[in-house]
This record gives C-alpha cells, sequence and structure tokens, in this order.
C-alpha cells in the first residue's frame, strides 16, 4: 500500500512500519462484523411464522351443532338381477328380426323368426303317420272283437285271441308315438318364433336375418339384461363389517346411495340386501349388495359407481370440515380464531368423519371459528386475516 502510495504521489511514504498495511485489516474485520449482525438477525425469529407481524391470511368456517349421517363407501359395479342369452332351440334359417337394439321388452315379446315351413312339413307327416296308425289300430281292435265271440264260440283257439290282443296293444303304443311325434313338430313350429324369455334391455344384435341359426350356437342372437330392479355390488373394509351386522340384526332395511364417480350427483336411492359370507384375503373387504328399484333407469349394467352405505346416525354433535384437523404429538387439534383475531391451538377428539365432515366429541362448541386453510403457517398466538364476506368493501 505504501508503495502504491509513492507511485501515486511521486512522494516517499512517512507512514510508521507498525501502521503499514492495516487497512486491508479493517475492512476484512467491518465485512464480518456486518455479516454477523445479519445472521444473528436472521436468527431471532418468532415462534409465528409471521415475524413481522403481519396477519396471516387464512380460511375458516364455523363449527356447527347437529345430526351427522355416518356412511361406509366404496366402489361398485351395477349388476343385472340376472342376464340371459337368447338362443334358438331348432335349427333353420333366420327369416325375420322383431327387435330393435337396445330396445326395452316385456317377457313372451317377439324378437325373431326361423322359416317354420319344414317344420309344417314335419307336423303334416306326424299327422298323417297318426291317422294311418290309428286306422289299422281300429281295424285291429274290431278283428279282437270278433276273435273274442268266436273263441266263446270254441271256433278258434285262445292263442290267436291272444295275438291280435297283442296287436290291437302294438298299435295303441304307436299311437302314442305318433301323438309325441305331432307334439315335438309343434313344439318346434313354437320355437321357430323365438321371444325374450325375461323384460329387460336387449343388448346389440349378434345375428343377422338370412343367416343359418342353429341350436347349438355358442353366442346367440342377443343377451336380455332386466334393469329394473338392478343391485350395485361394492366392498366395504373388513373392519366394518361388524358395524354393518349389528344394525341389520335390528332389523329393517339400510339405506344405500348409488353416487357418480366424482361424488357430485346422487343418481339412485336403494337399500342393503345382501353381505357376503367371506371376506377377501387380497384386498382385506367384505362384498356387499344392494337393491335399486330405477325408477328413471340412472343406473346401468356394468356402470362404476360410489355405494354409501348408512350404517350411523349421530344426533347433538359438533361438526367441523375434516380439513380444519391437524395431528401431532399431542394427538388431534385444530386451531380455533378468537375474538382478537388471533389463534389458539385446541386438543380435540374426533368421533367419525364422513366425508368432508368429522364429528367431535369434544374440545369444540357449536358456533367456534376453526381454520380450515392455510394452517402451516400458523403457531399459536399467530394473528390471522380472515376472509371478507361477499360484498363486503375494502
Amino acid at each position: 500500500m505504501d508503495t502504491l502510495e509513492s507511485a501515486v504521489t511521486g512522494q516517499p511514504s512517512h507512514r510508521p512500519a507498525f501502521l503499514r498495511g492495516w487497512r486491508p485489516w479493517v475492512i476484512g474485520g467491518a465485512i464480518l462484523l456486518f455479516g454477523w449482525f445479519l445472521f444473528a438477525r436472521n436468527g431471532k425469529k418468532e415462534p409465528a411464522a409471521n415475524p413481522a407481524g403481519r396477519p396471516v391470511p387464512v380460511a375458516v368456517a364455523q363449527a356447527r351443532k347437529g345430526d351427522m349421517a355416518v356412511h361406509l363407501s366404496g366402489l361398485g359395479t351395477v349388476t343385472a338381477l340376472n342376464s340371459v342369452t337368447v338362443k334358438s332351440r331348432v335349427d333353420g334359417q333366420l327369416v325375420r328380426i322383431a327387435f330393435t337394439e337396445g330396445q326395452m321388452v316385456r317377457e313372451g315379446d317377439l324378437l325373431a323368426e326361423i322359416d317354420p315351413r319344414p317344420f309344417k312339413v314335419q307336423l303334416m307327416q306326424a299327422e298323417g303317420q297318426f291317422a294311418k296308425d290309428q286306422a289299422a289300430s281300429l281295424n285291429a281292435l274290431a278283428d279282437l272283437k270278433r276273435l273274442q265271440g268266436l273263441v266263446q264260440q270254441g271256433i278258434i283257439s285262445r292263442q290267436q285271441l291272444d295275438t291280435q290282443t297283442s296287436a290291437v296293444a302294438q298299435f295303441d303304443a304307436a299311437l302314442k308315438s305318433d301323438q309325441a311325434q305331432i307334439e315335438s313338430a309343434k313344439l318346434n313350429l313354437v320355437y321357430s318364433r323365438i321371444t325374450a324369455p325375461i323384460a329387460g334391455r336387449v343388448g346389440l344384435r349378434l345375428v343377422d336375418a338370412g343367416n343359418m341359426v342353429r341350436a347349438t350356437d355358442p353366442n346367440g342372437l342377443a343377451t336380455i339384461a332386466p334393469i329394473q330392479p338392478i343391485n350395485v355390488v361394492f366392498a366395504v373394509p373388513a373392519d366394518n363389517i361388524q358395524q354393518v351386522l349389528s344394525r341389520t340384526a335390528k332389523g329393517g332395511k339400510l339405506p344405500v346411495e348409488a353416487w357418480d364417480r366424482d361424488l357430485k350427483t346422487r343418481l339412485a336411492t336403494g337399500a342393503l340386501a345382501a353381505i357376503d359370507n367371506q371376506v377377501d384375503t387380497a384386498t382385506g373387504t367384505v362384498r356387499l349388495k344392494a337393491l335399486f328399484s330405477n325408477a328413471d333407469r340412472a343406473l346401468f349394467p356394468n356402470q362404476f359407481v360410489n355405494a354409501q352405505l348408512l350404517v350411523d346416525t349421530l344426533q347433538g354433535v359438533v361438526i367441523i370440515p375434516t380439513a380444519a384437523i391437524q395431528r401431532g404429538p399431542q394427538g388431534s387439534f385444530v386451531y380455533m380464531v378468537k375474538a382478537d383475531s388471533t389463534v389458539d391451538l385446541r386438543i380435540i377428539e374426533p368421533r367419525a368423519t364422513d366425508g368432508d365432515a368429522t364429528a367431535v366429541s369434544k374440545g369444540l362448541s357449536g358456533g367456534e371459528i376453526v381454520v380450515t386453510d392455510g394452517l402451516e403457517k400458523l403457531r399459536p398466538g399467530s394473528k390471522v386475516a380472515l376472509p371478507k364476506a361477499p360484498g363486503a368493501k375494502s
């Protein structure tokens, strides 16, 4: 530094030797002192997350006192009570389709028709054979009556009478066989008209008119699925099955609601119909079946829905949003907003949760304000800024 000063001024430096080089040390020390001051200042933060004392913006809700329904929810599948594949019972050419895809049909409605002419011919043949055998039977019966008189007169032997009696019996058996052939031909003629075995909605057509169909075809012509009434099969945790069993043991039907996937629209309301007899070890759940009248046809076979089973109704409890509840070493707690817009940590005891609402058995009373959003910035005693009511002036 002295050399630099001499070079600039052109004069030799007269500073004592022990003072030479002091400036770099002073500047460095000042920088270190300033850095330590900033570090110490930043390290002295208040416990609250707003060290400057600014209110923390939060969302709040009011605890209310009332009744809360407790539901068990599970993903369910809509299933038809029974599903039928419509098949032909005879072989032949399909000449007519009498239904529209997706049509609602009643039991006995005509669905399709197979060419009936071959079965009419079979019926005529069977009736002709019956008439022929009937004439022969009448002739054999007349001969039997004549032989009976001759035997009484001793003109013929008893053996001839027995032979004629056997012939009459054979013709009677032939007539029965012919009658069976007639009934079979009539039945085939009936089967040429394919009717709906049950009521329900017809699916897509699997065979077109003009094709040959056979009774052994695996796919059939179409399927029919009844949709009124209809079932919903869903699963609930095995830990809750005793709660369901205890309610069903008291009698009555437990209400079940079917909601869409987003849980925004209730599709139908029904009742619990059956409980499976074992726990699914792979999922730890038990399957339940609910029956819905489905009067408005809102439920569709194989549709996925959210089923909610009502298992209890808590009366006169304090209800708060589930989002307000926090958990710590001391248990469940909420931040309660006091009159001076500061928050206080309140230990609570949740009793039951249903969707976005939780019933609290102790720790809160109706009308108190709890924080539901902005919780991560709060400490006991923090000041909060409450949201303004709609239409309030700034």
